[in-house]
């Protein structure tokens, strides 16, 4: 696949280095180095100085940045970083690429008993959701097996043991974002809770699903009048865990005004939860399973069953950058780092996504990929390098996938809420990132003249949360700016007016 690759951007490279070179002088314009007065004036208001930023703006075609202000600083990206794995996994793998979740088992089929171990054997799914983990059950119940004698055996050695603390990134252990990866990833090893008042008997009431016996819900929920507001500040929840399970207390009050909201919230191993969710499952499609959950290995001998396909990558990384998931990302991340038998680990997956870089030409001496999510204290890159990524994944095969996997402005994923009322609402395909400290924006947007650019604005600080309205105005200036004497547009290098 490398080598394959490997010809293919050399070949890529020679193209648009011979083009570069026939470009005429007056083509190549100078950058802008003074920020847009309404984007400066937005950063004052905020208290954000210009030694916090990295901005990057590149007109599609041009030989020179439209802007270019703080663009060699390495910054925190935080969700932005996902453009990165997307584009990587979209070029590496292929937009039809599909993880397999196979059944396989080492026994034999009689009289609707299987007399063996049932092996589930993962391939890094990132989106095996409750409803396909049923069918892929479902399966299995169709070919004749009601009851099982045997071990369910979970083979998640394709990624590697690495340690993770699902508390150790902001002491929030319960968010399904802080599932940690693994190959065997079901229904992001998660639980949905739904809290439903009751105006009639002044109570809340709160439903599970799945309803797992090994999730224990307290509820002392307390009825309220007076407007919803931050709901989930008036709720304290109190996670405890063992080998048998987890209970979630709820202690608090909860207003009639909120309607039914729901919340998801991880509280079991990867194990626990399968084991729970499987037993649960085939118990009630009327199957009998007595034997252990456990880990192991597919022998070689095993004969598959039933698999579960996943989603293309393509619809992935439209999940994935549409609403910043992390765990998918992760899973992502890390199934770019396979190479052989071994199990691939964060290390394979970041020396996988430099080597495919180094392959396309692009020198990022500056990036630290920790889990390919963004999410993330320590991962890094530049404005100028991110956006030069931005750049070149136009010229790829792949870029209507990329694209369509963005967020667009005012429209739908974590744009939806931003520039409703503003020009540039439709016209905008921004990825976003925030953390404590961190806001991004990274994507293309078109201009009012119809030429689109790369935009990448990272902001470093600690009143970063305040930064939005200087990214949205630095989105709204390059929509509306006057490109016709600018950046060295492709129309003008053809001679067109």
């Amino acid at each position: 696949m490398l080598l394959t690759l490997t010809l293919t951007l050399t070949l890529t490279r020679v193209i648009t280095t011979a083009l570069l070179i026939l470009l005429p002088l007056s083509a190549v314009a100078q950058s802008v180095t003074t920020l847009p007065e309404p984007v400066a004036r937005a950063l004052a208001q905020a208290g954000i100085p210009e030694s916090a930023i990295g901005v990057y703006v590149h007109e599609i075609g041009a030989a020179e940045p439209v802007l270019a202000i703080g663009a060699e600083r390495s910054l925190n990206p935080a969700s932005s970083m996902k453009l990165v794995t997307t584009y990587a996994g979209l070029e590496m793998l292929g937009p039809a690429y599909t993880w397999n979740t196979d059944m396989l088992s080492d026994g034999a089929i009689a009289q609707d008993v299987l007399n063996g171990n049932l092996y589930l054997k993962g391939s890094g799914d990132p989106k095996l959701t409750l409803e396909n983990f049923w069918l892929l059950l479902r399966n299995l119940r169709a070919r004749g097996v009601r009851e099982i004698r045997g071990d369910l055996v979970l083979d998640r050695r394709l990624f590697a043991e690495e340690v993770f603390d699902p508390a150790g990134f902001d002491d929030q252990p319960t968010r399904p974002y802080n599932t940690g990866p693994s190959a065997l990833l079901v229904n992001f090893k998660a639980v949905t809770l739904q809290f439903i008042p009751d105006a009639a008997t002044r109570s809340v009431r709160i439903t599970v699903e799945p309803p797992l016996p090994q999730v224990q819900i307290v509820n002392n929920l307390k009825f309220a009048d007076g407007g919803c507001g931050d709901w989930l500040g008036r709720i304290k929840v109190d996670s405890q865990g063992n080998a048998d399970g987890a209970r979630l207390t709820f202690n608090g009050t909860y207003s009639a005004d909120c309607g039914e909201r729901m919340r998801s919230y991880s509280v079991l191993g990867h194990r626990q939860y399968i084991g729970a969710l499987f037993t649960y499952l085939w118990r009630e499609m009327g199957g009998v399973f007595t034997g252990q959950v456990r880990d192991g290995a597919t022998p070689a001998q095993a004969r598959p069953l039933a698999t579960a396909r996943s989603p293309s990558m393509s619809e992935v990384v439209r999940d994935v950058n549409k609403y910043s998931n992390n765990v998918m990302a992760r899973q992502l991340f890390l199934t770019l780092g396979i190479n052989g038998a071994a199990p691939t680990s964060t290390g394979s997956a970041a020396n996988g996504v430099k080597q495919w870089l180094a392959l396309k030409g692009l020198a990022v001496p500056e990036l630290v990929l920790e889990n390919g999510s963004g999410l993330s204290r320590i991962e890094r890159i530049s404005a100028r390098n991110l956006g030069a990524i931005l750049l070149n994944a136009w010229a790829s095969p792949v870029m209507p996938e990329l694209m369509a996997s963005l967020p667009v402005a005012a429209v739908d994923g974590t744009m939806r809420r931003r520039l409703k009322s503003a020009e540039i609402a439709g016209q905008a395909h921004i990825k976003t990132g925030s953390l404590s400290g961190v806001r991004s924006i990274a994507g293309y947007v078109l201009d009012a003249q119809g030429n689109r650019a790369v935009v990448v604005f990272m902001v470093n600080h600690a009143n970063a949360f305040n930064a939005q309205a200087a990214q949205d105005a630095m989105l709204g200036w390059v929509h509306n700016r006057d490109s016709s004497n600018c950046c060295g547009r492709l129309e003008q290098r053809r001679g067109r007016k």
